[in-house]
């Protein structure tokens, strides 16, 4: 989620962390919570609309969109015939009903509109800006460390891994479907989790030489302008519109 190809400049990028961070949850609260479908296509449309204020690169866009519905996909294989309700179609044992085809609707819909959302006042920012808006909207502090650690060291981990893959190749490992290749994919899992607990001892041990005492200090402050209150007043008058046309129950198209 948090990538340097989404941080950019752009209307988005003037926003407070702490508002869009906010916002982001609220939205994503919001749009879970939706029933009808007229609902979720205006929560989808929101959600475009703050994707295109922030102007995301096209190709990682696509990528991180194309895994999310690839997901969605699944649930398209089983959902419509999994769901009991009026059939709409059948072949042999197959019943496509129509309760399982809106199911699965609401879900594509508001998978898109929480990802679109997301990505566009989430992955916007920074991993480090995250962590400290977390901590400003008093986030529990052992989850905003967690949070902060995982995001520093999940690529160094990812490349301890491929060295030792590489390593394995070049003593004539090839992956199979035996046993040998089990053991031997256990064993560098073994060695990749040893690896990690050392590394997070020296990481401490460095800390502590720094004076670490348990609290990240950040060299940037957060200073709010009116154009935050503006943006998280114009994105709430948003989701209660939403809301109104979820409680008014407009018939579903």
């Amino acid at each position: 989620m948090f990538d340097q190809p989404f941080v950019r400049p752009s209307l988005i990028q003037r926003i407070d962390p702490r508002f869009r961070m906010a916002c982001a949850g609220a939205f994503a609260l919001c749009v879970s919570l939706l029933h009808s479908l007229p609902a979720c296509g205006l929560g989808l449309a929101l959600g475009v609309m703050l994707l295109a204020a922030a102007k995301p690169p096209l190709r990682p866009l696509c990528q991180r969109l194309g895994a999310i519905n690839i997901f969605v996909l699944f649930l398209w294989c089983v959902t419509p015939l999994t769901t009991p309700g009026t059939p709409l179609a059948q072949w042999g044992f197959f019943v496509v009903s129509e309760q399982g085809v809106h199911l699965a609707l609401l879900v594509s819909i508001k998978s898109n509109a929480i990802a679109c959302a997301f990505l566009a006042l989430v992955a916007s920012m920074n991993a480090p800006t995250a962590g400290h808006a977390l901590e400003r909207l008093h986030c529990p502090p052992k989850l905003v460390f967690l949070f902060l650690f995982t995001a520093r060291y999940v690529h160094v981990i990812a490349q301890e891994w491929r060295t030792l893959l590489v390593a394995a190749r070049l003593r004539g490992f090839r992956s199979r479907t035996n046993m040998h290749t089990y053991r031997t994919l256990a064993s560098l899992l073994g060695l990749l989790l040893v690896r990690s607990y050392e590394r997070s001892l020296r990481v401490r041990e460095a800390m502590l030489l720094r004076g670490f005492s348990g609290h990240f200090r950040s060299v940037s402050s957060f200073r709010a302008h009116a154009g935050d209150y503006f943006f998280a007043l114009g994105l709430l008058l948003c989701m209660a519109s939403i809301i109104a046309v979820e409680c008014l129950g407009v018939p579903n198209v």
